[in-house]
């Protein structure tokens, strides 16, 4: 069967929104065994995940940290990090998806709308999450290369109003009113890009994030139930797009630290 024509969009954060835990420090077992990173690296990402999953964010750290995971992972070969996240990412990533989330993809795309992840995460990670989803498109952050390895510089920066603005382009690009669409998420260093939509929805909510969504009279949604995505769709195997090569996962840690800022920003 043919697929209408999207007549507008929906856009999708990924970490605690999508999926259960922070998509980039998820890796850090893997990337540990393939030997980019050593064991305390590997103990720092286990405790930022524990605290992600418990609080929100912190602008100075994030940006702390940010200069420090950028210069931890130049130099990294791309097809070193490419083949870690193509052999891990199933394993990894795919037990991980909200049931919830998954539901509301399949009825958005039902309704006609085009399906956009938007994420702090590197875009050659997040990109084959997406295909698992089956999303129409994302973006993500981006890393520049130069002759196989990453610079340690960041091309783009998809958090905060980058977020927005990069909504803006795809709606100018397809032709959409953002009042008509519709974007999710759990964090408050998110408030632009659910301000920029004409149905936000707060999914998980940080305090900062439930404050600002009652104050709006916002939808809330609680997403609890983690499934694996392949029971779902009969998928095998990981699913790694050609762009694959794990810029997002090279960047350890670095949404987890853009979200540590609702802490002061509430």
């Amino acid at each position: 069967m043919t697929r209408v024509e999207p007549r507008s969009a929906v856009f999708f954060d990924l970490d605690k929104t999508v999926i259960a835990k922070s998509s980039t420090l998820a890796f850090g077992g893997p990337f540990y065994r393939g030997g980019l990173i050593n064991r305390r690296a590997v103990l720092k990402g286990a405790y930022a995940q524990f605290v992600f999953s418990l609080a929100g964010a912190d602008a100075v750290q994030m940006e702390r940290m940010r200069a420090q995971i950028t210069a931890m992972c130049t130099g990294w070969s791309v097809e070193t990090v490419h083949d870690i996240v193509r052999e891990t990412l199933h394993t990894i990533v795919d037990p991980l998806v909200y049931a919830e989330a998954v539901d509301l993809v399949e009825a958005h795309r039902a309704a006609g709308r085009e399906v956009v992840i938007v994420s702090s995460s590197g875009a050659e990670m997040v990109e084959p999450i997406g295909e698992m989803l089956g999303v129409d498109r994302v973006v993500a952050t981006r890393m520049v290369v130069a002759e196989g390895r990453y610079t340690g510089e960041i091309e783009f920066y998809a958090y905060g109003e980058g977020k927005a603005e990069a909504m803006r382009a795809v709606a100018a690009e397809r032709g959409y009113d953002l009042s008509d669409c519709h974007a999710y998420s759990d964090s408050i260093t998110d408030l632009p890009m659910l301000e920029a939509v004409g149905h936000p929805t707060a999914v998980n909510p940080d305090r900062a994030l439930r404050r600002a969504a009652t104050e709006r009279g916002w939808p809330v949604l609680v997403f609890s139930r983690p499934v694996a995505l392949s029971a779902r769709t009969g998928q095998r195997g990981p699913v790694v797009t050609g762009a694959a090569v794990g810029v997002g996962a090279a960047v350890v840690g670095l949404a987890w630290f853009a979200r540590r800022r609702a802490l002061r920003t509430g």
